[in-house]
């Protein structure tokens, strides 16, 4: 399918700055947006034709969602996140970590009927939202909130670590353990993922769909429970080989 439209909201991620340029090249997608809380700085995009890029710097607080909707976006792709460090407390984090990225995925839901909407969410590894931890709480939380919306087609990536990734902050365990599963994933494609080929995944998936995605890409299914919907989940391994098939 061509001339499709696409919604980024958490452009300046880590693995987020990357969908961006993955979008930005693809000539599936005609028309592409990037809403946020800041814009990604021009150097980021430096020999990329943004001449199909549709900027707006959003306040989360107070979504007009009339001017989200009126995009009528065939594809949302959601990669905004946080940690707890950087939102200073569980409450602001939960805020962000989910509230944000619902109510973003809802104003952006089209008002038509007859509008196959897909949306593509970036989760984490052990997304559970039975988990006793905050992080793998909230994206569990977060995913069931997104797939009670009523997409079309909603997939949520689930990767381990992020390898590559380019951040405003340094996070020492975090790099601690990236040394050891950069060792182990020379034995196995279930712990890490660098942040440009994850990005080529969730590009490829909001381009295929559920429907069209590869036996490679080890697709699983969460039943329908609790007001939402079925949806579809990529691992980490999966993301790999999906992002192997451009």
């Amino acid at each position: 399918m061509s001339g499709q439209s696409a919604l980024l909201v958490g452009a300046t991620g880590a693995t987020g700055r990357h969908v961006l340029r993955e979008l930005l090249k693809d000539p599936q997608f005609t028309r592409v947006g990037e809403f946020g809380r800041r814009s990604l700085p021009e150097s980021e995009l430096h020999g990329v034709d943004t001449s199909k890029l549709q900027r707006k710097v959003v306040d989360f607080e107070k979504l007009d969602e009339k001017e989200w909707k009126e995009g009528h976006w065939d594809v949302v792709f959601i990669t905004l996140g946080t940690t707890r460090k950087q939102a200073g407390s569980a409450e602001a984090f939960e805020k962000i970590d989910r509230d944000y990225v619902i109510n973003a995925a809802k104003a952006a839901k089209s008002t038509d009927a007859s509008h196959q909407q897909r949306l593509v969410y970036l989760s984490s590894g052990g997304a559970n939202a039975s988990s006793p931890f905050l992080y793998t709480k909230s994206k569990g939380l977060t995913e069931h909130g997104l797939a009670s919306l009523g997409y079309s087609d909603f997939i949520s990536f689930r990767p381990g670590m992020l390898a590559g990734a380019q951040r405003d902050e340094t996070r020492i365990a975090e790099t601690v353990f990236g040394w050891v599963t950069g060792a182990l994933s020379h034995f196995t494609s279930s712990l890490e993922i660098n942040v440009a080929d994850l990005a080529r995944s969730i590009v490829t998936a909001g381009k295929l769909g559920t429907a069209g995605l590869p036996k490679s890409a080890g697709a699983s299914q969460v039943p329908a429970h609790e007001g939402a919907s079925a949806y579809t989940t990529i691992g980490n391994a999966g993301a790999i080989a999906l992002s192997n098939e451009n």
